[in-house]
């Protein structure tokens, strides 16, 4: 017969077992939707144009995937919209991307962080579209990009977590040629700094 002691000890291993079964099956697919801030480099624009250091909005939308505890990958999309600084030449651009970026996730590398708090980190290749309004709509322009950034997150149940991120954008952009092709148009690097939530979309049959 068995004893209470291991009676015991099967059921605590059977409730670990399916605790951490649960977390991991929660943590495979998340939505990913984000709002924010984001800052052009000037270099990206031609004299006499200048952009606002800080523009609104960022938005970020994108579908998550951990095949490995620690390791996933990601595919996002963003539209950035920024304009001219004060007392400079009118023009408005919208910037978008999509990005695959591997993900990576420090649980159990920072042990100095709260149980409720974690780390991503993000990198990959993607393609900017560059697209004027206004009078130098004309202006459009595409490239190739590679974005990586952190995001500092606080879990507020099994399936949400609210984050914070901050993302570089590099741009692998040809020079305006001819430049008057620049007019009102952007072929530089983007800071974006978002706020955010991250939705499981699996494993959620038992979630409450």
């Amino acid at each position: 017969m068995m004893s209470k002691f291991n009676y015991y000890c099967l059921l605590v291993l059977f409730l670990v077992s399916t605790l951490g079964f649960s977390q991991q099956e929660t943590s495979k697919w998340k939505a990913i939707f984000a709002v924010g801030l984001n800052s052009p480099s000037q270099s990206g624009l031609i004299e006499p144009f200048e952009a606002k250091g800080a523009n609104f909005p960022t938005i970020n939308l994108g579908v998550q995937h951990m095949f490995k505890p620690k390791l996933g990958v990601k595919v996002d999309f963003g539209y950035n919209r920024f304009s001219n600084a004060d007392n400079t030449l009118d023009f408005k651009v919208n910037y978008t991307r999509i990005n695959a970026q591997f993900v990576y996730d420090t649980a159990g590398d920072f042990t100095f962080l709260p149980i409720e708090m974690g780390i991503m980190l993000h990198a990959g290749p993607g393609y900017t579209m560059i697209k004027p309004l206004d009078i130098y709509r004309e202006n459009t322009n595409s490239y190739l990009n590679a974005m990586a950034g952190i995001e500092l997150h606080y879990g507020i149940s099994r399936t949400v977590s609210l984050f914070v991120d901050g993302s570089y954008i590099l741009g692998f952009a040809k020079e305006f040629d001819p430049v008057i092709d620049g007019a009102g148009s952007f072929n530089g690097n983007m800071l974006n700094v978002t706020v955010g939530a991250s939705i499981s979309l699996s494993g959620c049959r038992t979630c409450n």
